[in-house]
């Protein structure tokens, strides 16, 4: 059992690493995004520079010098809006995996404690001749054929599985509702 929770924590720390490189790679995204739009801006004033001296039009110079800053202020408002979003869709996300490992955290206790146990349908095979005894079902109604109880570490192993199964599906959502939340304001 503390096997399995140091790979859970293990496999934490590579969630937790690879969702700080993430955030590390999109900050380094909007900063560059936005000294791209601040280089339009000044670029955009030395043109009109450039024409308000040549022709002495200062009203020229006043409206592009508005219109670059109006386009400076509007795609501020969009990268702080996908920023609010993405943060939001991380939270939820960080909801998720910790409710599936404080889940799966309990499932494990009860596995140990013998307070639930696994078992597994037993296909009967007449022509076979090899029948695996059934376990005893306590107090419990069991629809369908014979069942065989699971020896509790091959059950710890079976919930380590599917707990990983559990946190990878979890990463792929969190990845795939980045990509769209990305790719949505294009």
């Amino acid at each position: 059992m503390v096997k399995a929770q140091q790979e859970t924590d293990s496999q934490l720390s590579i969630i937790t690493t690879n969702e700080d490189g993430r955030l590390r790679k999109q900050t380094l995204a909007v900063k560059t995004y936005t000294d791209a739009l601040q280089q339009q801006v000044e670029t955009l004033r030395q043109q009109g520079l450039r024409a308000a001296s040549g022709l002495g039009h200062r009203d020229d110079l006043d409206a592009i010098s508005n219109a670059a800053a109006a386009q400076v202020r509007a795609d501020k408002a969009k990268r702080l809006a996908l920023e609010q979003r993405l943060s939001a869709s991380e939270e939820t996300h960080y909801r998720k995996l910790s409710d599936a490992q404080k889940d799966q955290a309990r499932l494990r206790d009860r596995l140990a404690t013998s307070d639930l146990r696994l078992s597994v349908l037993i296909a009967e095979d007449p022509a076979n001749g090899c029948s695996v005894p059934a376990g005893t079902q306590a107090g419990g109604v069991v629809h369908g054929g014979a069942r065989a109880q699971l020896d509790p570490a091959h059950a710890q192993r079976i919930v380590a599985i599917t707990g990983d199964g559990d946190q990878g599906l979890i990463a792929l959502a969190a990845c795939q509702a980045y990509v769209r939340e990305v790719t949505a304001g294009r």
